[in-house]
């Protein structure tokens, strides 16, 4: 059975446990005026996901569908989804869109949005942002909040086992040491889709997993904070991505560049 927990105003986090693989998948519904859903989850847990949707609104009234990057957690459940709502338009990177999206995993063409692209639901106004290679593939990208300062951040953050859904300790020290890595977020809270959201301001974060999992979603701080990069300072030091491309940007450099 999904768990529905609301995240921050008008945000939820809708979080279903797989016994078997020890892990949590989680979407994100955002009720407004057109309602937005971040992630469609696996199509085997379709109908799950559709029940707990539905206890927030009708799940035929969806206007927006988005999601990271191509992959099953992501998107598996994209075409259910639209044949459920005939409204509902995906949205995805520009990459994503011509390597694979409206070809297979759409059955109407998905909108691509460049980077830094703004479009409002009601009284949200979402940025998207491209992250090619962070998480996973070169279509990657992030969906950033303005109205509340919320970063909807994919698979950049795990934990294993039924976590708690708001948790206010250090949630990067739960990582082993060698995944961790250290920008410093002051007024920042983290509630992930494989792991619990971390809300306490006073914690300094450490945010990067190399290669981690974790349908993640940051509250940002809405100003630019002290610091060479903003509100998140990258530690030079730290290794970078595994699967990063040379020359492209990690993603403390991308957020703090683009959403502050």
């Amino acid at each position: 059975m999904s768990t529905v927990t609301e995240i921050a105003d008008g945000i939820f986090r809708i979080s279903t446990y797989v016994r078997e693989a020890n892990i949590q998948f989680n979407q994100f519904l955002v009720r407004d005026a057109e309602p937005l859903l971040y992630h469609t989850g696996h199509r085997r847990l379709f109908a799950q996901v559709r029940e707990a949707v539905a206890t927030l609104l009708a799940p035929e009234t969806l206007r927006w569908i988005g999601f990271s990057h191509m992959e099953a957690d992501e998107c598996g459940a994209l075409a259910e989804w639209q044949r459920l709502a005939p409204g509902a338009t995906a949205f995805c990177s520009r990459v994503g869109k011509r390597i694979g999206v409206d070809d297979f995993i759409a059955i109407r063409p998905a909108r691509a949005l460049g980077d830094g692209e703004n479009f409002a639901t009601g009284r949200f106004r979402f940025r998207f942002l491209q992250t090619p290679q962070v998480p996973h593939g070169w279509d990657a990208s992030v969906l950033f909040e303005e109205t509340q300062g919320v970063l909807f951040c994919s698979d950049l953050f795990h934990q294993n086992g039924d976590v708690e859904p708001i948790a206010r300790t250090d949630l990067v020290g739960r990582f082993p040491p060698d995944a961790r890595r250290q920008p410093q977020c002051s007024d920042a809270g983290l509630p992930p889709v494989h792991a619990a959201h971390c809300c306490d301001a006073q914690t300094p974060r450490r945010a990067e997993a190399e290669g981690a999992r974790g349908d993640a979603l940051i509250r940002l701080p809405r100003r630019r904070r002290t610091g060479p990069s903003g509100c998140c300072r990258d530690d030079a030091r730290s290794a970078r991505p595994k699967h990063r491309v040379a020359g492209s940007p990690t993603i403390g450099e991308r957020v703090t560049q683009r959403a502050s």
